[in-house]
């Protein structure tokens, strides 16, 4: 029977390594994880032969699941973590997950992660062959919990975190949707006012034969251009388009265009305050899981989704290789508001700086719901002067002809 070298982690954390007799590398798993070891390594011993042939790995390309949205990440991220809550190994419950899950993509990772698991690979070496699904954050979270022999504690907390990142950008785009529908419906409104409505009227006064006021040969003049030469503006828009692409795929254009985005009045704001709060509660999070400072920011990096922000992180994490306090170091990029940056200082200062970070991102998700409140409120109003402006220049212009042609009527009665 062959025989099995493992290294693993007990439920304090300690290394463990032992050998042990199986029928192949399954059993050897299955036994490993019913002492309540998470294991880190799996080899058989040379000489040994299997009893059963070792299951061939498909590869990668045909095993990978292309994207996941958020939510069935969430589902996936709670599901396992109160399956390995109620006290089952990693094995069974990637099985149940197999046969509970009916979303095709969903079932396809679980089984893929399943079959890894059973030839001999951790769990967070498993997720790295999908990289848009499980972030480099995910990954080295659940990397620390096999290392901490704390997995169930850290799914717990990664099912927290996702359901806050997911608040996050939910409450944003809800409260970003009204105004845009009111805009879309708004310039819907007034371009078929212009091409529909506006033809079918000056037909009528291009027949009485008098000369039109100023306002409606203006309105003719811009529904005309409107009609005959949307095209030009149709290729100036896709010019334009296509200048910002070829820009911003430059490193330089991105971190300029990125840089923009950050000073925009309102949008700014709002994309400031929500990366002040994602990296607050991030932070926090890795740094309570045992994730290293310099492996947290080299993290932060990565997920920032900014240029111009990972170029600053960049920049502190050298100057805290150098030697530097982190809050020194982020206030020297002028990236933070001194708010934070004290804050910051005070929990590194009191060795409570998980905790303090946590704090930070309560703060500054209020000050997001805040911005995003006053923005929302503040936007549909602006819109509907916009669409009344339009429409009333329009008017305008339709009533100046029915009054020239009235007034032409009564100085020539019948």
């Amino acid at each position: 029977m062959p025989q099995f070298r493992y290294t693993a982690r007990n439920s304090q954390g300690q290394l463990v390594e032992e050998v042990i007799t199986c029928n192949d590398r399954s059993s050897a798993l299955s036994q490993i994880e019913n002492q309540k070891y998470f294991p880190i390594k799996i080899e058989q011993l040379a000489g040994a032969a299997s009893a059963t042939p070792k299951p061939e790995r498909t590869s990668v390309a045909q095993d990978r699941v292309t994207t996941l949205p958020l939510s069935h990440q969430f589902l996936f991220t709670e599901q396992l973590g109160h399956l390995l809550a109620a006290g089952m190994t990693l094995d069974e419950a990637l099985g149940i997950l197999e046969k509970r899950f009916k979303n095709p993509k969903m079932r396809s990772l679980c089984q893929s992660l399943h079959r890894s698991l059973v030839d001999g690979r951790s769990l967070s070496m498993a997720m790295r062959d999908f990289p848009k699904i499980f972030s480099p954050l995910y990954v080295n979270m659940i990397s620390a919990g096999e290392a901490s022999g704390a997995l169930p504690e850290i799914m717990r907390r990664l099912v927290i975190h996702l359901h806050d990142v997911k608040a996050l950008v939910d409450r944003v785009r809800q409260a970003l949707v009204y105004p845009a529908v009111l805009l879309l419906a708004g310039l819907g409104l007034i371009v078929i006012f212009m091409t529909v409505m506006v033809p079918r009227l000056t037909e009528f006064f291009t027949q009485t034969g008098q000369q039109l006021p100023l306002p409606t040969r203006i309105l003719l003049g811009a529904n005309h251009v409107l009609v005959a030469y949307w095209w030009i503006g149709a290729l100036l828009g896709f010019g334009a388009f296509s200048l910002w692409k070829v820009f911003t795929k430059t490193k330089e254009g991105l971190r300029s265009w990125d840089h923009f985005q950050l000073n925009i009045p309102g949008y700014g704001m709002i994309l400031r305050y929500r990366y002040y709060a994602q990296f607050s509660r991030t932070l926090g999070t890795l740094m309570e899981n045992g994730v290293t400072l310099l492996k947290s920011l080299e993290l932060l990096e990565e997920i920032s989704g900014n240029e111009y922000i990972r170029q600053k992180m960049e920049n502190a994490r050298k100057a805290l290789t150098d030697g530097a306090i982190l809050s020194n170091a982020l206030r020297a990029e002028k990236l933070f508001p001194d708010l934070l940056l004290d804050m910051m200082s005070i929990g590194e200062q009191t060795g409570r700086f998980s905790t303090t970070m946590q704090n930070i991102a309560d703060v500054y998700e209020r000050e997001l719901d805040k911005q995003v409140q006053i923005i929302s409120t503040l936007i549909p109003p602006f819109i509907m002067i916009f669409i009344a402006s339009v429409v009333g220049l329009v008017v305008f212009g339709i009533l100046s002809a029915v009054f020239n042609l009235t007034a032409g009527l009564g100085s020539h009665p019948h």
